[in-house]
């Protein structure tokens, strides 16, 4: 119920944009009988499971403040940090061999309101989407969200069953999809796959644009709704709402354009049209992230996060001090933070060792040139990547990426379903180190876990020939001939 300075906060309501066989840890898969999107409720039973089966409570202490975290003296040589900390009114001072930050990009809430004119007029209440928890007291009640990310549509979709109308202002669009994708299933389980990854990397730009576009049209027609990004060209997080397209058809919910002005009691927007007697603003205008403690070490410059593979600070003498989850995937967060986890402590301990400084710095200004190219250059995309690629390409450093073409000779059913199927964190347990003998099993079985929720009046199912299976065999034949085609 209470929102704390410092401290991240979610809404009541909040259920997850990706799938549980999607987000789970790579050697805990989630309970059979859990739902496949989860409350926020059973995300947080999740972890608890997790943190009980491996031991995990009696290292980590609550109620306690970072206050600030500084380089020992002997820095350059030992690579040691001190930790000051806060419990209870009590400071301590402590010495760490390696620090990780944890604490993520949805803490400090971006309220731009220099962008609107005429707000210090407005009589109405306006806030951060940050403050919101439920729509109890929003009955009858005009309100403007401004903005179409998640966090907006699924604001707007549960007021606009309270209020007596909601509108949503939106400067560029966004592409929208349903948590249901083909055959019922969840979204990402059909979109995530190497072989759809494969495909948006070799075709031309305009395809891939198409090939989207083709996708969420087959739901409804952006363009009739309002909801067209403005360029199409960029590949850009979709919003993830069920019920925003019902709301706009029952007329509960108004798509308008950018915001131009606010006077004492109405919006004024860039079409030139006026929405009088607005009681409420929400701005979902998204967070910026910031790290006091730290000295400026983690900052962002000229519309660059300066970060190696978003994790590193690339200049400093000793790589002890990691970033992690300051990413926004296309896809699940879970199985992307893990990973750079496991990598980063295999650097801690010296298994793995960084690149020169020169090398890392090259490395960001090209990731941050491929980010604008797909992206574009709003700061909101920051910390945008490729779920797959991103993934894949920390499992390399770490050791564990499957090597499908070997497979292929070795275990052509499991080859298919690494390529053809959803590309889980269960892939990254296969082989390396913190190799999982559970892995291949979670792989076959992850239907199951998927339907078993969903199993609850027993019927007649049907039998049919599974085609399926010999067809992406075939498939996978002819990436592997126009592979080495290309090799000759």
């Amino acid at each position: 119920e209470t929102v704390d300075d410092g401290r991240a906060s979610i809404y009541q309501s909040v259920i997850s944009n990706t799938s549980k066989e999607m987000s789970c840890l790579s050697d805990f898969p989630m309970p059979e009988d859990f739902p496949n999107f989860l409350p926020n409720s059973k995300v947080l039973e999740y972890f608890r499971i997790f943190a009980k089966k491996f031991d995990l409570l009696k290292y980590i202490q609550f109620q306690t403040t970072v206050l600030s975290v500084k380089k020992h003296p002997d820095f350059a040589t030992s690579g040691q940090w001190v930790v000051v900390t806060e419990n209870n009114g009590k400071k301590q001072s402590a010495v760490f061999d390696g620090v990780m930050i944890c604490s993520g990009h949805h803490v400090f809430p971006n309220l731009p309101l220099e962008s609107f004119p005429g707000i210090q007029k407005f009589k109405g209440q306006y806030f951060h989407s940050r403050q919101y928890k439920h729509p109890e007291g929003f009955e009858k009640k005009r309100i403007l969200v401004i903005g179409i990310g998640n966090s907006a549509s699924d604001i707007a979709v549960e007021l606009s069953k309270k209020a007596a109308q909601v509108f949503i202002s939106t400067r560029h669009g966004s592409w929208v999809l349903s948590r249901i994708s083909e055959d019922g299933y969840p979204w990402d389980l059909t979109f995530l796959t190497r072989f759809k990854a494969m495909l948006k990397n070799i075709v031309p730009r305009i395809v891939v644009k198409w090939a989207m576009e083709n996708v969420v049209y087959q739901w409804f027609n952006h363009e009739n709704y309002g909801l067209v990004p403005q360029n199409k060209y960029l590949l850009k997080e979709p919003v993830v709402n069920d019920d925003l397209p019902s709301r706009i058809l029952y007329g509960a919910i108004k798509v308008k354009s950018r915001v131009k002005e606010l006077t004492e009691t109405s919006a004024i927007f860039e079409d030139g049209t006026v929405e009088e007697n607005i009681d409420i603003i929400v701005f979902a205008t998204g967070y910026t992230f910031s790290f006091p403690f730290l000295d400026d070490l983690v900052k962002v410059e000229n519309n660059m996060v300066s970060l190696y593979k978003f994790i590193f600070p690339p200049q400093l003498e000793k790589s002890t001090l990691a970033c992690i989850g300051l990413i926004q995937p296309l896809g699940p967060i879970f199985p992307a933070i893990e990973l750079q986890a496991r990598w980063v402590t295999r650097v801690f301990k010296g298994l793995c060792t960084l690149p020169s400084e020169r090398t890392m710095m090259e490395d960001i200004i090209k990731r941050n040139k491929q980010r604008i190219d797909w992206f574009g250059e709003s700061k909101s995309q920051l910390l945008q990547t490729s779920y797959i690629s991103y993934s894949d390409e920390l499992a390399v450093e770490i050791g564990v990426k499957p090597d499908i073409l070997s497979l292929l000779l070795k275990d052509p059913k499991l080859a298919v379903k690494l390529y053809f199927g959803p590309c889980n964190s269960y892939q990254y347990r296969l082989v390396g180190p913190g190799q999982w003998d559970g892995a291949r099993n979670a792989i076959f079985t992850q239907k199951q876990r998927i339907l078993k929720p969903l199993k609850t009046r027993a019927i007649k199912t049907s039998s049919t020939f599974p085609v399926s299976f010999l067809l992406k065999i075939l498939g996978l034949l002819a990436v592997v001939v126009a592979f080495f085609s290309q090799l000759q």
